[in-house]
């Protein structure tokens, strides 16, 4: 009896050592037919791209350049076209003060050359619209950014998903193949029914783990598809089989190095400075803005015509030249209480956020550093642990062939295996997702490989 159990269950044996020592495996269980490949680079590209949120921060620079126009719009004076017709019936004050009757029409066509500058108020507002353009570019900088770092983890969680899926597909077959060659031996009363419910146990978990893994796959790909701008039903299918680990980040560097490359380079900072060079433009437009006069300014030419009634019209030629500064005293001028601290206080507020910045930048930093060195010998321990399980399975099959060992045991070794190579998967996974952190979080550019 044990030599035939024995024989039946070499085929699924050599399977299952096979699914513990595979390499990378072909794309076609877990894709799908319709399903469009993508890799790495093909993703940061399209996230820099395509992006809404990248293209929303782009608008928002356009937004900020037009902004800044308009304050230097307030250095030019209006050009106006005018046209006035006017008909008088009855008392008119003469220019002595007597009064007469008067009955006259008259018309006027020509235009207007006026100003009001108010110089103090487009010197600072034109100097905060570029404080705020450089925010906004910073802005649109870290933006994409996190759109690239989010679109690459994106991708990091379909391959895994897609690997895992793979992983138990194997195991699956190899599962059913064994459940197979058990039933026909307790049909011919050779093997004993407990065995084959246990490996139909086995069987039918793996058939929910994989079914969990189909979904996850298809929930990272419409994620991924999202964050690209992409069509959701259409199933994206990773270039990579499975994760391999990278080394990307500069894990030699001290988090007090790392901190300090962050600090100078990360373009939130820089958006951050540049919002607190605005505000500080605004504060001293509030404070000296009103100091500097208002020029006001109109230069008109034209021609007059007018008459009494029942008389033919007379006139000629007009112009007008005219140059003031006025001050304004109160509410948006002089001594403009409210306005003054209303702007400090937003002073302030903009140094408190970049101190907040400067903060959550180092976190990163310092957390992202500290999980990198643990992934990588996360990675080692779980190749080590992968390697342990496929020998202990190794094991259990010379012992089962020798009757020594059970199907139980059979059936846990194949368990480990399978929970090593997942073990396995899961940590390269985030060791490249980290590693990715961690050069976001430094403030260097997102590479497609190493």
């Amino acid at each position: 009896m044990r030599r035939a159990l024995r024989t039946l269950s070499a085929p699924a044996c050599c399977a299952l050592l096979v699914l513990a020592a595979a390499g990378p495996v072909a794309n076609g269980e877990a894709a799908g037919n319709a399903a469009l490949p993508i890799d790495l680079a093909t993703t940061l590209r399209l996230a820099g791209a395509q992006n809404l949120d990248v293209q929303l921060a782009r608008n928002a620079v356009e937004q900020a350049h037009a902004g800044t126009l308009s304050a230097m719009g307030g250095f030019l004076p209006s050009i106006v076209p005018a046209a006035r017709y006017l008909r008088h019936t009855g008392a008119v004050q003469a220019a002595d003060g007597s009064m007469l009757d008067a009955d006259k029409r008259s018309e006027e066509i020509g235009i207007a050359l006026t100003g009001q500058v108010a110089v103090g108020e487009a010197v600072f507002a034109t100097l905060q619209g570029h404080r705020l353009v450089s925010a906004a570019e910073a802005g649109a900088q870290a933006q994409q950014q996190s759109v690239a770092l989010l679109a690459a983890q994106q991708y990091f969680e379909l391959v895994r998903a897609r690997a895992l899926g793979v992983v138990l597909a194997q195991a699956l077959a190899v599962s059913r193949n064994y459940q197979q060659q058990l039933g026909e031996a307790v049909s011919i009363g050779i093997a004993f029914k407990g065995d084959e419910l246990r490996v139909t146990t086995q069987s039918e978990r793996l058939q929910l783990d994989l079914t969990r893994a189909q979904q996850q796959q298809r929930i990272a790909a419409a994620r991924l598809a999202q964050t690209l701008h992409l069509d959701p039903l259409v199933e994206l299918a990773p270039a990579e089989a499975e994760p391999v680990p990278l080394a990307l980040a500069d894990v030699s560097s001290t988090p007090a190095q790392l901190v300090s490359d962050a600090l100078a380079n990360r373009p939130e900072l820089q958006q951050s400075q540049a919002l607190i060079a605005a505000a500080e433009q605004a504060r001293r437009g509030a404070l000296y803005g009103p100091l500097v006069p208002t020029l006001g300014m109109q230069i008109g030419a034209g021609h007059l015509e007018g008459r009494p009634d029942g008389l033919s019209s007379s006139g000629g030629a007009t112009g007008d030249r005219m140059v003031g500064l006025s001050w304004r005293i109160g509410p948006g001028g002089l001594f403009d209480l409210g306005r003054i601290r209303a702007s400090n206080s937003k002073l302030f507020a903009a140094q408190l956020s970049e101190l907040k910045v400067r903060d959550e930048v180092s976190r990163q930093v310092v957390e992202s550093h500290t999980r990198v060195q643990s992934l990588f010998e996360q990675v080692r321990v779980a190749r080590l642990n992968m390697t342990s399980a496929t020998e202990t399975l190794r094991l259990s099959r010379e012992r089962k062939e020798l009757g020594v060992g059970t199907v139980l045991e059979d059936i846990q070794a194949q368990q480990e295996v399978v929970r090593a190579r997942s073990d396995y998967i899961n940590a390269v996974t985030e060791l490249n997702q980290e590693q990715y952190g961690l050069m976001r979080a430094v403030g260097a550019g997102l590479a497609s490989q190493p």
